[in-house]
């Protein structure tokens, strides 16, 4: 399986404007800057669709992994928060809840643990990623 998105650049990297497309058309020449990035600009940013893309990864992972292990998820909230300093991704931090029924605090953690290191955006990630989970 292949997917793809694109991006565009005009200008400089302070002043200048871009956009990207992703294959589904989910977004469609949706823009980015550098006000957008590094301050509070409108539009998104890479940071946010690393964001996004592992916060969904994750979850749907976690979903998987408390399937095999013989339990169904009623409801899996997780929020990314990617940390950007001095120009690398120092840190991919998920805070999760779920509500599974049946699931013990301990076995829940154990299947978060495995969710987290081998969902494929964790296992593509060069940084320190971090856990809050917890049953709601």
């Amino acid at each position: 399986m292949k997917r793809f998105a694109t991006a565009n650049w005009k200008g400089s990297g302070k002043e200048g404007k871009g956009t990207n497309t992703t294959q589904s058309g989910v977004l469609k020449d949706t823009q980015y800057s550098y006000l957008s990035r590094f301050e509070n600009g409108i539009g998104t940013n890479p940071e946010e669709l690393v964001a996004a893309a592992h916060a969904g990864c994750f979850t749907m992972k976690l979903s998987f992994v408390l399937g095999a292990a013989g339990f169904t998820p009623d409801n899996i909230d997780t929020k990314c928060t990617i940390t950007l300093g001095d120009g690398v991704i120092t840190e991919s931090h998920l805070e999760v809840k779920a509500s599974v029924p049946g699931i013990d605090a301990a076995k829940f953690a154990e299947c978060a643990a495995e969710a987290k290191a081998n969902c494929p955006i964790s296992k593509s990630l060069n940084t320190n990623i971090t856990m809050e989970a917890s049953l709601a």
